[in-house]
């Protein structure tokens, strides 16, 4: 396709073809094999109910297991479940032993990232086909080895970047990749979370009834419970995730790369800290930027708690800025910002590209059941190729967003070496496998 019949099938054919594309999705997974798919959770307090709540939209997937190691939610989500369906699932403590259940089809691990990569190895060793939720793991070497796993057993794994099955980040990609808005040097990517106020520091204490902490922590370092690492919070703490680098960041350093066609950076350098929250309770910082160096362009990644306004008035986005014009895309849709010709020191002259016409997402499109509905197509045809984020693919927004903060705690710019796997630093490398604590292994 040449650019300008691109341009003129972008303009205002796009809202019309991304909510026929929805229905084509839907349809397709409505009209698969009648077979039912049994799934189990492990981890279901957060996002891995999301997810859960999001697959049983789907007539032809049953809940049968609910693993969590605090028993209040297992409770919490056993009443849920009963105004969904009629079955009784069965609950357990240790996933392990969900794992050996062979009901179980197919498992979505919801829990912190530091058990991620344990757990979606032992299911796929166990024959389950696996929903894990972003990011994928807690350290690169993790990353790498969860790739392996499922190459390995075949199984189908799904990465949790459901943005991908966004129609509208589909059709950014198709611009991006058109040509249309010229040479593109830099992607800025970013995340201003203005609902994150501060960690209040409160003492350690008890774990409350019914949690078995110790399972909690697994391969983390042993701590005393302190409320502020657990539950939603562990995010901001090195033992548990990364911050908002890993967090948000995957989410959108995946759009950027994926529709850049890139993978590993050459360098990266970052700078930051706690700049908004001192004297806070977490870890990771609450101000960040981190600059990666491709081969063809730059990619700026940054984040600030407290604040909404980022860049170009949003509070979170992806902007591929190219000679010709720039696409910004967020999860309330898209536009492109056209470039003119400079006249003296004013840029006032003729357009650099055509229009292309604005996209807002309506409301009622929901990217997760898109998402999770790619995901049981995939498992009934048994095929890792049907997937929107399979986890190789998925993995590399997890291993950027790690490498940003590891140049952030290296406090230098490290260059990587995609050849050895390694970087330029020492201090660095030691920071690519995590170490596991409390007699738990990091999977061979």
């Amino acid at each position: 396709m040449n650019r300008r019949n691109f341009i003129k099938g972008t303009g205002a054919a796009v809202a019309g073809s991304i909510l026929a594309q929805t229905g084509i999705l839907s349809a397709t997974a409505g009209c698969m094999l009648a077979d039912k798919i049994n799934i189990g959770v492990i981890g279901c307090n957060g996002m891995g109910w999301s997810n859960v709540s999001s697959l049983l939209k789907m007539n032809d997937v049953d809940l049968v297991a609910i693993c969590d190691v605090d028993e209040n939610v297992v409770q919490k989500r056993v009443n849920d479940y009963k105004k969904l369906r009629n079955n009784k699932p069965k609950t357990y403590k240790d996933y392990r032993e969900l794992l050996n259940d062979r009901d179980v089809d197919a498992v979505v691990i919801g829990t912190p990232d530091h058990w991620h990569c344990r757990m979606m190895v032992d299911a796929v060793n166990a024959g389950k086909h696996v929903y894990v939720e972003k990011p994928i793991a807690n350290s690169i070497e993790e990353a790498r080895i969860m790739v392996q796993a499922q190459e390995k057993t075949g199984k189908v794994v799904q990465a949790g970047q459901w943005q991908r099955s966004g129609p509208h980040y589909r059709k950014a990609f198709e611009i991006v990749r058109s040509g249309v808005l010229g040479k593109i040097r830099l992607v800025k990517v970013w995340a201003y979370q203005g609902w994150m106020k501060p960690v209040p520091v409160v003492p350690d204490s008890q774990p409350p009834a019914g949690v078995d902490y110790k399972f909690w922590l697994g391969p983390a370092p042993e701590r005393p419970f302190n409320q502020n690492r657990f539950h939603f919070n562990f995010r901001w703490f090195w033992d548990y995730a990364g911050g908002l680098m890993t967090d948000w960041g995957v989410h959108e350093i995946d759009i950027a790369l994926y529709a850049m066609n890139a993978e590993a950076p050459i360098s990266v350098m970052a700078s930051g800290g706690k700049l908004a929250y001192p004297d806070d309770a977490s870890e990771t910082p609450d101000t960040l930027q981190a600059v990666f160096q491709y081969e063809d362009f730059n990619m700026l990644w940054e984040h600030a708690t407290g604040i909404d306004n980022g860049p170009y008035g949003r509070s979170e986005g992806i902007a591929f800025i190219g000679n010709n014009g720039t696409l910004v895309v967020n999860r309330g849709g898209y536009e492109v910002i056209v470039e003119r010709e400079a006249q003296g020191y004013a840029a006032s002259g003729k357009p650099k590209m055509e229009t292309i016409e604005a996209y807002v997402k309506p409301p009622e499109l929901n990217y997760l059941d898109l998402h999770t509905q790619n995901f049981i197509e995939a498992v009934k045809k048994n095929s890792q190729d049907v997937l929107n984020t399979p986890i190789r693919s998925g993995s590399v927004a997890a291993i950027n967003a790690h490498m940003g903060n590891i140049a952030f705690k290296t406090g230098t710019k490290i260059y990587w070496d995609s050849k050895t796997g390694k970087f330029d630093n020492a201090e660095a490398n030691k920071l690519i496998k995590p170490e596991y604590h409390n007699g738990w292994k990091l999977p061979a």
